[in-house]
């Protein structure tokens, strides 16, 4: 960390702070960290547009910088981040504090260090003579499932322009990924029949019905283990299915009336997460119902989605991965288990990349932070992005 090279700028530095500073953990408004920024960038004469969300509590934003009549690269970032309840944080979380070459806060790693590096950078942008626009996307609740950027790209769907490629600054260590999982969570309700425990066979045990479920999706995870598909590019190479929510009961003594399981597939490009996830359906209608609605037809199951973004799957001949890897310097693409909303940018047609500050060992967890090294290599990938635009 001696070097200068290693070094980002003060107004990176800055703007995180600022950043940090708005408490945009997704059950709370991104407004104000949004305002800042639409400000900011009028200053520039830069324009942007926001979509909000249907209580008019979040925005995404969108602006172009350069020429209105060509694609261009848009760089995209989410506002939210995870909760800190409960963690056990050394220095107040929304507070940027510095310490051994490191930045500490909420959103340092994921991901308002590539967002203030890219606003640091907004500037140069728009002094420059661009031959092809950069599009700056930034979005709500991407940490509750890629849920705000499908209103972004909605109207893009129907204009005539839009960018032409996306990189989604997803801390990665400023490696370039072209490939990633896919996730499709969802909630397995329970409806039993209650009745004294001493009478328990004339009940319907919900909580025994959810745990069979649970004990289902089990077999299916060991399957996926064993017999694949497998991608030895992941550090998980197969499919993983994982029940993270068991609820059922409310006495010992009293038959469960209720219950519920939230389960979620993280799925390889090539595996369907939706037969997965029919399987699981086909085993609770066919296999569990039949038994439980002999005792009381009202009983059974009913299944609702909690979220669902796409896996991420960019040809390694891409011009994005290949623009990604020389801005980057490197020689090779890889793959990550994590979702980002790349995904969301391929099914709008849009090829997209994850690169960005920062390794997402460090996103979630109490003392989050990001590098200065990191940030400094985040800049140099934008300086040579303005470089090439301006070609």
């Amino acid at each position: 960390m001696s070097s200068t090279e290693a070094q980002p700028s003060a107004e990176t530095r800055r703007i995180l702070r600022d950043l940090i500073a708005f408490d945009t953990v997704s059950r709370n408004s991104n407004l104000d960290l949004i305002d800042y920024v639409q400000s900011a960038l009028a200053d520039l004469g830069i324009e942007s547009e926001l979509t909000h969300d249907d209580t008019g509590r979040k925005a995404n934003l969108y602006a172009t910088i350069g020429p209105q009549d060509r694609g261009g690269i848009a760089l995209s970032g989410h506002t939210d981040v995870v909760p800190v309840d409960g963690q056990p944080w050394s220095s107040d979380p929304f507070a940027l504090y510095e310490a051994d070459g490191k930045l500490y806060g909420r959103g340092t790693a994921d991901m308002k260090g590539f967002v203030a590096a890219v606003l640091a950078y907004a500037p140069a942008f728009a002094k420059a003579q661009l031959n092809e626009p950069v599009h700056l996307c930034f979005s709500y609740d991407e940490e509750v499932g890629c849920l705000g950027v499908q209103k972004l790209l909605a109207p893009l769907m129907n204009r005539e322009v839009r960018p032409r490629a996306a990189i989604i600054g997803e801390p990665t260590g400023m490696e370039v990924i072209n490939a990633h999982k896919g996730k499709l969570s969802t909630c397995a309700e329970v409806r039993g029949f209650a009745c004294h425990s001493a009478y328990a066979p004339e009940g319907v045990n919900a909580a025994l019905a959810a745990a069979r479920l649970t004990a289902k999706l089990g077999e299916i995870a060991e399957r996926k283990a064993t017999e694949g598909p497998f991608d030895s590019a992941y550090d998980i190479p197969h499919t993983t299915v994982h029940v993270g929510v068991l609820e059922g009961g409310t006495a010992l003594n009293i038959v469960p009336d209720a219950a519920k399981l939230h389960f979620e597939i993280r799925n390889l490009p090539n595996d369907d997460p939706h037969a997965i996830l029919q399987e699981a359906i086909d085993y609770a209608r066919q296999e569990l119902e039949p038994a439980m609605q002999s005792v009381q037809a009202e009983t059974g199951f009913s299944f609702h989605r909690l979220s669902h973004f796409p896996a991420l799957d960019t040809d390694p001949g891409d011009d994005v991965v290949v623009l990604a890897k020389a801005l980057a310097g490197k020689n090779a693409t890889g793959k990550v288990a994590f979702g980002t909303e790349a995904g969301r940018f391929k099914d709008a047609g849009i090829p997209a990349v994850v690169c960005g500050p920062g390794y997402i060992a460090q996103a979630h967890k109490p003392d989050e932070f990001v590098g200065l090294d990191q940030l400094a290599a985040c800049e140099r990938f934008l300086a040579g992005l303005l470089d090439r635009l301006s070609a």
